[in-house]
This record gives structure tokens, sequence and C-alpha cells, in this order.
């Protein structure tokens, strides 16, 4: 297991109206403590939010994805978590919320590359 280390992902799903709970996965976010890395990647399908929502608010949903991956970048694009470490600002990011973008339950699994983890989860999970 030289190499290989613990980490743990949450999806991150979006919930167009919360009243009705219907929801689809929009990114991934990934945290590795051994390696002090936390990072999200998004992608959000417009026609499944059209879909659930035919009025829902694009650009909106695209500004919480996108904060998430500020947070997640840490410094000056975390906001008030930007002197955060990687840790807090994953356990911020997943905790539970009753907002358009909502995190999933909180998985583990090894892996030598988190950066390579988070591209490889987009691809079998969200997109």
């Amino acid at each position: 297991m030289s190499g290989r280390h613990v980490f743990e992902y949450a999806l991150l799903r979006v919930v167009p109206r919360v009243e009705r709970g219907e929801c689809f996965n929009a990114g991934v976010l990934v945290y590795c403590r051994a390696q002090a890395y936390v990072g999200a990647r998004v992608h959000l399908d417009e026609g499944k939010l059209r879909a659930l929502d035919p009025a829902a608010d694009v650009a909106g949903v695209r500004a919480a994805l996108r904060a998430v991956e500020g947070i997640c970048r840490g410094g000056e694009h975390a906001g008030q978590a930007e002197r955060d470490d990687a840790g807090r600002r994953f356990r911020w990011l997943v905790a539970p919320r009753s907002t358009v973008v909502q995190p999933g339950p909180v998985h583990t699994g090894l892996t030598t590359d988190p950066a390579g983890e988070t591209e490889r989860l987009l691809a079998l999970l969200v997109q």
C-alpha cells in the first residue's frame, strides 16, 4: 500500500426545488488529509436542471458551484475560509444544508493521486 492514501469524497447535488427533493449530481469534492488536498470539479447539466425546474436560476446555480471550487482552492478564492486548512474547508463544504447546491454523504477510498481521483469521480459519477 506504499504511496496510497485514504481520501474522502462527496457528490455535490443540485436540488432546484428543495421542497420537492428531486436532485442530480453536478460535482464532486475530494479531501486527502495525508496530502493536504481538497478539490472540487463541477459539471452542470443545464438540461437536467431545466427538466426539474424550467424557471431555475441557471446563473445562480453556476455561481454556487464555482464558489465551492473557490473554497477548495483556498486563499483569496475562499472568502472567509481563506486561512482555513484543507480539512476545515472540506468539513464545512460537506455539512448538511437546505440550499440549491447540497453535499451528499461522505465516502472513502484509497488513492495515490487525489487530483486525478477528483477527475475520475467526476467522469464516473457526474458527467
